[in-house]
């Protein structure tokens, strides 16, 4: 690319931001315009159970501005890509002509279950947790005594829980799978995840979806009343929050006959290309080698590789072994940390070492194969998280010493290993 050329970035989340301060702060940086749906400047999405809880007000999520020259059309929408004619067809009728595009669009959040009578339109009440405006529109309905319903025991619905619990909600928790992070816990881990909450007030039903929504009418339309389980029981509720995943938003991709990928996303290769020339795609609405990350860290590393190709350098996407954290913090200001990675469970041929003391609801379990990590799980004081961590998200040798001294560091003191 020459220095003349110009990138439109198509989304204003955290991945297309990202890439914008790169791109917008190179020497000699191509044009860059973003196309972002938001009004609001763009913020850090992990943190948004932060402000349902109060803890953290709207502008301290707020990400830094990109430099000036970068065009930020804050509240357009792009309606059309035509790649033959490299060009962006935006709602509000500008048509931005691009030598490289990028797909942001990041994901949408799983709709809430439908409502039990089979009226439609918006239900008063019933929020999903994906942007700041829903943030705050959650923590607005929250309060004292409100019942609250949250659809799914995800990283997002654990934290929202919390949060909600934070603001004096009754809360209950269901989650479809019979533990809390499916796929990322093992029981006894998700043992004690649940304890926690529900020492925080959150009552935790596991092997509990929910069917439907109970309305009722009101002055302005209707308004959620409960849900209904799958056992068809029923739990009456003045907010529902759905947190049961997310799905990519490629709509804009699939009208352009852009090839997809794992989990329904914009296939790219190790360049972060498309199928369609000098089109590019990253973040949560990116399928690469096979997988559909939906993850701020793997966003936030294939934004650094591009910023690299879109300015003429060698760089190549490999992947990303991240890991999932999740912080808890009490009424009274302690923290609950959690640490987990790869697979929680081992496999036959698989080497496990765990560490528990109970009294202080610390655990520590890694799952080892040879000399690699294979997964692990890291409940309460995460001190020794760094090396593990190393060894894990470079695919690292682990050190040559007995297995168990990889999970101690004195914050337990019974053990078991297997």
């Amino acid at each position: 690319m020459t220095k003349r050329s110009r990138v439109v970035i198509v989304g204003g989340g955290m991945a297309g931001a990202r890439l914008a301060r790169a791109l917008g702060s190179a020497p000699d940086g191509p044009a860059v315009t973003v196309v972002a749906e938001e009004r609001r400047p763009a913020y850090n999405r992990v943190l948004l159970a932060e402000v349902v809880a109060g803890r953290y007000p709207a502008e301290t999520i707020t990400l830094p501005a990109p430099a000036p020259a970068v065009d930020w059309r804050a509240g357009t929408r792009a309606r059309e890509l035509d790649p033959e004619r490299r060009r962006v067809r935006c709602t509000d009728g500008a048509e931005l002509p691009y030598d490289a595009l990028v797909l942001a669009t990041g994901a949408a959040p799983e709709p809430a279950p439908p409502a039990e009578d089979g009226t439609g339109g918006a239900t008063r009440g019933v929020h999903t947790l994906r942007t700041l405006d829903d943030a705050l529109a959650v923590a607005e309905a929250a309060g004292p005594g409100v019942r609250a319903v949250v659809v799914g025991g995800g990283p997002l619905g654990v934290t929202a829980a919390g949060a909600l619990a934070a603001r004096g909600c009754a809360v209950l928790l269901a989650e479809r799978a019979d533990r809390l992070l499916p796929g990322r816990l093992d029981a006894s881990a998700a043992a004690l995840l649940r304890d926690r909450l529900a020492g925080a007030g959150v009552e935790v039903r596991t092997g509990h979806p929910v069917r439907a929504l109970r309305t009722r009418p009101d002055g302005r339309g209707r308004a959620v009343a409960g849900v209904v389980g799958g056992d068809g029981a029923d739990h009456p509720a003045e907010l529902v929050v759905a947190a049961g995943g997310v799905r990519p938003r490629t709509a804009l991709a699939r009208a352009a006959g852009l090839a997809l990928g794992a989990g329904g996303g914009v296939a790219v290769d190790d360049r972060l290309r498309t199928s369609a020339p000098d089109v590019y795609a990253l973040g949560d609405c990116a399928a690469h080698a096979g997988r559909l990350y939906g993850l701020a860290v793997p966003a936030q590393e294939q934004a650094d590789v591009l910023a690299d190709v879109l300015t003429g350098g060698r760089a190549h996407y490999r992947g990303t072994r991240s890991l999932t954290r999740l912080t808890l913090t009490s009424a009274a200001g302690d923290a609950f940390d959690l640490a987990a990675f790869g697979l929680p469970e081992a496999a036959p041929g698989d080497d496990e070492v765990r560490l528990a003391d109970a009294t202080r609801g610390a655990y520590r379990k890694v799952v080892v194969r040879g000399d690699r990590l294979r997964g692990g799980v890291l409940v309460g004081d995460l001190g020794g998280v760094g090396t593990l961590a190393r060894a894990w998200e470079g695919d690292e040798p682990l050190p040559d010493t007995p297995l168990l001294h990889l999970l101690t560091d004195d914050i337990c003191s019974s053990a078991t290993a297997n």
